[in-house]
């Protein structure tokens, strides 16, 4: 089984596809391994899994920070997932690429470090999952407002449910 690994909008980022075994028992999806990641090119080990649940129209983000490499999959439900460049010195500084992942396909984005991240709610439940390249430094973390005009983000909400610190997160 191997995955197929697409590069996106967004320079550094990449849309992958994992592989998927299915028959009359139901579906075999390997969502890691570390040498089909090597060998297209994506060399990063990670230290951590994290998983976070949500109901419908819950929107958690935009947070990012300088050193921590996401790699992003809806493990139940759907989601409408967001990337932004947050490198100043990048031509494509806040440039935005918007995705649908879903528990059927199992689709993952692979999210360097420096590009923000967020992610609504689409279905009554979700459960989001995302490894991660370095540990969780709360001094590290960056958020913007999900709604910043400057980003002008077309979320399928006006009104998402969200927690207080992204409630209060800064506009640029």
């Amino acid at each position: 089984m191997a995955i197929k690994v697409f590069k996106t909008e967004l320079e550094g980022v990449f849309y992958i596809e994992p592989s998927v075994f299915e028959d009359h028992r139901g579906k075999y999806i390997e969502t890691y391994n570390i040498d089909d990641y090597r060998k297209n090119g994506m060399d990063i080990e990670f230290v951590r899994d994290d998983i976070s649940t949500s109901s419908k129209n819950v929107l958690r983000g935009i947070h990012y920070d300088d050193k921590t490499w996401k790699l992003i999959q809806c493990m139940y439900g759907e989601i409408f997932f967001v990337v932004v460049n947050m490198h100043k010195d990048s031509a494509q500084y806040l440039k935005w690429q918007s995705f649908i992942l879903t528990s059927e396909t199992r689709h993952q984005v692979l999210v360097p470090p420096g590009f923000g991240n967020g992610h609504l709610v689409l279905s009554d439940e979700c459960i989001f999952h995302y490894k991660m390249s370095e540990y969780y430094d709360p001094a590290n973390e960056k958020g913007i407002k999900w709604n910043d005009p400057k980003l002008n983000i077309n979320w399928p909400v006006s009104d998402p449910v969200l927690s207080e610190k992204d409630s209060k997160a800064k506009l640029l």
